[in-house]
């Protein structure tokens, strides 16, 4: 039972993840249909990100005491929500509305779904358990995006969001049928929460996850423009790529389930980045082939998935008394990340009038997130010798 309520979870982070990323694959359709720019566009994603960041905490607060899964079904009722507004927007502020409310939702459901994970699975298999849910979120690129870019095509961009929904209900009837009940948790006080970001190793950890999003959001929110206006990807063939792509995002997220049990989450955190920042600094110099640049964003790809379940392990075996409540903080710095990395990027479309500069961009900031987590680790394993000699 606990698999299945895993992949029951992983589905709903599946369509929320689509919300989130389709956006980013018809941008060029949204910006012709509203009459605004691209870098307003791009600001949908901010918007987006913004709530999830600063709404996702304060509600994960008010609601920590109630049983999980009603939680969960609620969040996917406000998802819909969200989804029916955006379906009926035919502006720019109407639309930035249906944003805020679905990346609420989201965010919500999202941490709700870690915490669940930590509590029904058992220690060792929490690394697989929680790739499983990040390789719903990266199934989005596989199947969501693509599918997203061909209903825009057949139907419009609109039509995304009602099938959306209507999935969503589906998923939220599933879960109240299925998942087993999950009580809640004790609020945890203002005391509490500042003991925990008073933790050298958990700040370290957030800013490793600020940098390493906002460098990410920089040059993914503008991916399907840099494939076509630098790798000259035709507008046709960008749904294949970013099938392709989402393959690989897949791949690697059950690789770093994989990795994370076996070599831990710090090693897989180090490397994946390592090999995220190499290919974001060669990528510019190498657009002239497209086919080595369109490996090295596959490696970028690979590299962002891989990491992502080892971060969520990580700040769960560092706080595993509150782990709702840092991964909560996790989130919220995540999609922080992401909205300044999506403002950021397209501040830069705006004053270069190019995106070829994006990816040296993104591989500076996500070096600084690098850098961040490398202290971070040194400083937690200092903790752990210290405390190992104190049991001595």
């Amino acid at each position: 039972m606990n698999r299945l309520s895993i992949y029951i979870l992983a589905l709903g982070a599946f369509l929320t993840a689509t919300s989130e990323l389709v956006v980013s694959g018809i941008l060029y359709v949204i910006a012709e249909d509203l009459h605004i720019s691209l870098a307003l566009a791009g600001q949908l994603i901010t918007a987006y990100s913004l709530a999830f960041a600063i709404g996702t905490p304060i509600l994960v607060a008010l609601t920590s005491r109630l049983e999980r899964k009603k939680v969960l079904v609620a969040s996917l009722l406000l998802f819909m929500i969200g989804c029916v507004i955006s379906s009926l927007s035919s502006n720019i502020a109407l639309f930035m509305v249906s944003r805020v409310i679905t990346g609420i939702a989201s965010g919500v459901y999202l941490v709700v779904t870690f915490g669940i994970a930590a509590k029904i699975v058992p220690p060792h298999k929490l690394g697989s358990a929680i790739g499983t849910i990040v390789f719903g979120f990266s199934s989005a690129l596989i199947l969501g995006v693509p599918m997203g870019i061909a209903i825009t095509n057949w139907l419009s961009w609109q039509a995304i969001f009602i099938i959306l929904c209507l999935l969503s209900l589906i998923i939220a009837l599933i879960i109240f049928r299925l998942l087993p009940t999950i009580e809640g948790s004790v609020p945890v006080s203002f005391r509490q929460q500042f003991q925990v970001l008073g933790s050298s190793v958990i700040v370290f950890g957030l800013l490793l996850t600020l940098f390493r999003e906002s460098g990410g959001s920089v040059f993914v929110t503008y991916l399907t423009p840099f494939l076509q206006d630098h790798l000259r990807i035709h507008a046709a063939n960008v749904s294949i790529v970013m099938l392709v792509l989402g393959i690989v995002g897949a791949i690697g997220s059950r690789a770093g389930g994989y990795g994370i049990d076996r070599w831990g989450a710090a090693k897989v955190i180090v490397l994946g980045m390592i090999v995220q920042i190499a290919a974001l600094a060669l990528l510019p110099l190498l657009t002239e082939v497209p086919l080595i640049g369109l490996m090295l964003v596959g490696f970028v790809m690979l590299s962002m998935f891989t990491v992502g379940p080892a971060i969520q392990s990580y700040f769960i075996q560092q706080a595993l008394r509150s782990s709702d409540l840092v991964l909560s903080l996790n989130t919220s710095t995540t999609h922080l990340g992401l909205a300044i990395g999506a403002g950021t990027g397209g501040l830069m479309a705006d004053t270069a009038s190019t995106l070829l500069y994006h990816p040296l961009a993104a591989g500076f900031i996500v070096a600084l997130g690098l850098g961040a987590g490398l202290i971070g680790f040194a400083v937690g394993n200092k903790r752990l010798q210290a405390t190992t000699s104190s049991l001595r």
